[in-house]
């Protein structure tokens, strides 16, 4: 699996994904706010499934085959 998700685009998705668990926890926005697990782990492992689908890359770095 190759990463596709860098820089800014890594820290918005795991800000508001954060965000909006903890929001959903706290039961402000109710248990919508757990869609927010999908950015989370798209943030934290650095692959957007969507990504290939629509032609986005935001990850800088090659991914180099061995």
């Amino acid at each position: 699996m190759k990463k596709n998700v860098g820089g800014i685009d890594k820290i918005l998705r795991i800000v508001v994904g954060a965000l909006l668990i903890v929001l959903a926890v706290t039961g402000t926005i109710g248990v919508w706010g757990w869609i927010g697990v999908v950015p989370l782990v798209a943030g934290l492992v650095g692959y957007c499934p969507l990504y290939p689908l629509i032609g986005l890359n935001t990850c800088r770095v090659k991914n180099q085959a061995k």
